[in-house]
């Protein structure tokens, strides 16, 4: 247990005499650091019988969340289809739907993929400068010009409210002192001493994001690094959950608890158990998303024999990976742009075969459920709507 000295708690983290060397108890984040590996690991099991086309899939979708959700937690709305077709389009993997990106969202898309499909390379400063330049492509940060890929060169404060009614969260160190904050910063994580563990993730996080070295982005970098961390502990550049998108969730208790931990000593037990604890629960909102990509899969492994025309397939496919539209023959007749006659005769002959089933309650306008194994029926579309 560390002592605080009479005035440490008033000064922030990177002032007080032990910084950067963190500590925290180990009992108390061992144990909640098993759990997290029982979770990803369970995570894990449920696709390595699949197969790596369905990874691929599943981190498309995972990726996409945490490149959306990171930039909405510093309030900037990223089309979350320009994102995945991007992300897709890089990664080699077909989705239906596809959607011509921003040049915007390539860049920050290159920085993510960058991050965690080049895990096993070392972090540099010429490669954050790299990423900065993703982000600020013009060279301003909305209507702000900024110093883009380079350290910043004034004093940082992370403030917020009006220009009357400010409030001052954080006072990173001096601008003087950046450069060789970051060769410590950069040492530590790229030495093979330091353990490749989801702790390391968190520390990464906390340990950037307190030496804010940019003008601007550097929550943004911080959880590509903390990413890029998470790949380096699974030892695999194939994400299944996002943990940017439970921190939007959370947004809140996540700027609390940073700010917390910014003042007084070195020991951020509370923020790396927070930090787990969002972890777990990033997991197990993953499942929702992995059980969607899981059923796709399923249902074409257990219809392989099935003789399914290219159009229908084509039809299947928007539906088992989200259409919200109820399956009937005229919402497919919409999507395979044919006629509500062809749409019939499509519909029936799957239905025949087995691969839809008409549903109780309606004798004009069914609606039909996909069977996705003999034990799973998909029915799509909104719980009591009819279109």
């Amino acid at each position: 247990m560390i002592i605080l000295q009479k005035n440490e708690r008033d000064m922030y983290v990177h002032q007080t005499e032990n910084w950067p060397n963190f500590t925290w108890d180990q009992t108390r984040i061992g144990l909640k650091l098993a759990k997290v590996n029982k979770a990803a690991g369970f995570l894990e099991g449920r696709l390595s019988d699949i197969g790596f086309d369905v990874q691929q899939q599943a981190t498309v979708e995972a990726l996409t969340h945490d490149i959306v959700a990171s930039s909405e937690i510093e309030g900037v709305v990223l089309n979350s289809d320009q994102v995945r077709s991007s992300v897709a389009r890089r990664m080699g993997v077909h989705i239906t739907n596809e959607t011509e990106p921003s040049h915007y969202v390539e860049g920050v898309v290159e920085m993510m993929l960058d991050a965690v499909g080049n895990y096993a390379k070392p972090l540099t400063d010429d490669r954050l400068f790299g990423w900065h330049n993703c982000l600020f492509p013009t060279g301003r940060s909305g209507m702000e010009v900024i110093n883009v890929g380079k350290y910043r060169v004034d004093d940082m404060d992370v403030i917020s409210g009006t220009l009357e009614r400010e409030k001052v969260h954080y006072h990173a160190p001096a601008a003087e002192l950046v450069p060789g904050e970051m060769k410590k910063f950069l040492g530590w994580f790229n030495a093979d001493s330091t353990p490749k563990d989801y702790i390391k993730s968190a520390v990464a996080h906390f340990w950037f994001v307190s030496i804010h070295p940019f003008d601007d982005g550097n929550g943004r970098i911080s959880r590509a690094i903390a990413d890029m961390a998470l790949s380096q502990a699974d030892n695999s550049s194939l994400r299944y959950f996002s943990i940017s998108r439970q921190i939007n969730k959370e947004k809140r208790k996540y700027n609390d608890i940073l700010e917390r931990c910014q003042k007084g000593s070195v020991d951020i037990t509370a923020w790396i158990d927070w930090y787990l604890d969002c972890m777990i629960r990033s997991i197990e909102s993953a499942e929702e998303m992995l059980s969607s990509i899981l059923n796709k899969a399923i249902f074409w492994q257990s219809h392989s024999q099935d003789v399914i025309s290219d159009r229908q397939k084509q039809v299947l496919n928007t539906y088992l990976d989200g259409y919200a539209g109820k399956l009937k023959v005229k919402n497919w007749a919409k999507l395979a742009s044919v006629s509500v006659d062809t749409a019939e005769r499509d519909v029936k002959a799957l239905v025949t075969s087995g691969v839809l089933v008409p549903q109780p309650g309606r004798f004009r306008d069914v609606a039909y459920g996909i069977l996705i194994s003999k034990d799973i029926l998909f029915v799509p579309g909104p719980v009591g709507e009819d279109d």
